[in-house]
């Protein structure tokens, strides 16, 4: 009787049990040769895809950018061991060991912004240029030396020192005396300023480039119109003049501006390291030059005396004679 009933248990649960089976294969099985005729590997315009791959022609694309940048497809481009090699022919000697690291870096970072093809040079950008090397390079020992690395920084990035110099100077004259909302307006391309020209170019310019030393023109902008030089007030500065102003992305600004400060820090650390350093040499050469003194003031008396000593010596032989 226990029998009988467990194999009519079974006999009914098997058709049920197949029946799940057979259904979820089945299942898998429809939404795999979905899956295959949905996926573009497997649709018949696999071979229009490769023809166009294969086809392709570096700056013959469909597209703005190639229509306005396709000219320089092939183009041959300074390395930047290249630059570095005209860097170091052109100071003809050896960097101040504090001093390697930050040049390299600027070298470097100059040649990659200016060989791009995007990049526009233009005043805020030399603003910005002359201030990173006004500031690296103002407590250099050798000034002599510190003016050479300017010129061949500049000039291995194939740009003109004299233009370069000519641009700041003309944008810093012009901000003189200006507030901080006048410049704001200025970036918003309000006026006829140089400024709100560049502004008005920017905005103009679908791929225009922000480059690290364009940021820092502003930063410098910012001194020269009497904003607080802290890190958080320029951050704040930086994302209005850039973000509102000119409707530009503002965050690689604004890491820019935090960088600026925190090298100058630095900077000015080393600044009084030096100072330090130069102070107690001082100390030590008049300490020198002291004790020479001492040893020669001791050295004319002993003369002295050792005169006087011949001479009396000298006396009682007469006498005794």
């Amino acid at each position: 009787m226990k029998f009988s009933r467990s194999s009519i248990i079974l006999a009914a649960l098997a058709p049920s049990v197949s029946a799940f089976t057979s259904q979820s294969v089945n299942n898998r099985a429809t939404s795999l040769s979905m899956s295959e005729s949905s996926t573009p590997f497997f649709s018949s315009s696999i071979s229009d895809a490769l023809d166009r791959e294969v086809s392709y022609l570096p700056g013959k694309a469909d597209s703005d950018f190639a229509r306005k940048y396709g000219h320089l497809a092939g183009a041959q481009v300074r390395t930047v061991g290249e630059a570095f090699s005209q860097f170091t022919d052109m100071l003809g000697t050896p960097v101040n060991a504090l001093y390697k690291g930050i040049c390299t870096d600027l070298v470097g970072s100059l040649h990659l912004i200016v060989v791009n093809a995007r990049f526009n040079k233009d005043p805020v950008f030399s603003l910005g240029l002359v201030a990173v090397l006004d500031l690296v390079l103002k407590n250099y020992p050798e000034q002599d030396t510190a003016k050479k690395i300017k010129t061949a920084m500049i000039t291995s990035a194939g740009l003109d020192e004299a233009e370069i110099d000519a641009e700041a100077a003309s944008l810093e004259a012009w901000a003189q005396g200006k507030t901080k909302d006048e410049i704001a307006s200025a970036l918003k391309g309000e006026g006829d300023s140089p400024l709100a020209a560049i502004s008005n170019a920017a905005k103009a310019d679908e791929y225009w480039m922000y480059s690290r030393f364009f940021g820092i023109g502003l930063v410098r902008l910012m001194d020269i119109v009497g904003v607080e030089q802290d890190m958080s007030v320029a951050y704040d500065c930086m994302e209005e003049w850039v973000g509102k102003c000119m409707e530009k992305p503002f965050y690689t600004a604004c890491s820019d501006s935090d960088l600026y400060f925190k090298q100058k820090g630095k900077l000015d650390m080393m600044e009084t390291m030096m100072k330090e350093i130069e102070i107690r040499e001082k100390k030590r050469m008049a300490d020198r030059l002291e004790e020479k003194a001492e040893m020669a003031l001791k050295k004319a008396e002993k003369d002295v005396q050792m005169a006087e000593q011949i001479a009396l010596e000298a006396e009682k032989e007469k006498q005794s004679a």
